[in-house]
């Protein structure tokens, strides 16, 4: 069930761990794939989208048993893509919900774009973990022997800057000085 992620300063959506320009190896299965984690404030809009989508793909894919296997899987991040902030130590996650987002390298990268709609890439230096973003995503159950709710994305669309976790955001050039051209190579040394 796709799921639109909509930031505002009332109910903010964060980016953390972006995979979005290179699919990654995960635990080097060869199971290539891009990743996003998005975090979202508890009872705000997003997170209420979240959790109807979540109920919905249950009950669509579990029936009866829908609510006992949401009750047992809330809190393993193996069977659960919508978990607690509180429950990791990651800057930004404290009084958070994140809901870890992948899509396989197979289906084709996701759409990522600037607040204008223009595409983005990697050497643009956004979107980074900690600003803040667009996402759309999508909230499925999986069945069989690895049954549990999953989460993709297809899309991020960059808002706002904030602050980067881990100092990932690129430097502003306003850091910098001007040195100007050097006359010679041994002026550089």
């Amino acid at each position: 069930m796709k799921v639109k992620l909509i930031h505002t300063p009332a109910d903010p959506v964060r980016l953390s761990f972006p995979d979005i320009f290179q699919a990654t190896d995960y635990q080097g299965d060869k199971k290539f794939r891009y990743n996003a984690t998005l975090l979202v404030s508890p009872g705000g809009e997003n997170h209420n989208r979240i959790e109807a989508a979540i109920k919905t793909v249950a009950a669509d894919e579990y029936g009866k048993k829908a609510e006992q296997f949401l009750a047992q899987w809330r809190g393993n991040a193996q069977k659960f893509c919508y978990l607690n902030g509180d429950t990791k130590e990651y800057e930004g996650y404290e009084g958070m919900m994140f809901l870890a987002c992948h899509r396989k390298q197979k289906d084709g990268p996701p759409t990522v774009l600037d607040r204008d709609k223009s595409p983005l890439v990697e050497a643009s230096g956004r979107p980074y973990a900690g600003c803040f973003v667009n996402a759309s995503t999508e909230i499925y159950a999986q069945g069989g022997l690895n049954a549990g709710i999953r989460a993709s994305f297809s899309g991020i669309q960059f808002v706002a800057d904030g602050d980067s976790f881990g100092g990932g955001a690129p430097a502003s050039p306003d850091e910098f000085e001007d040195l100007g051209v050097p006359e010679t190579d041994a002026a550089l040394v």
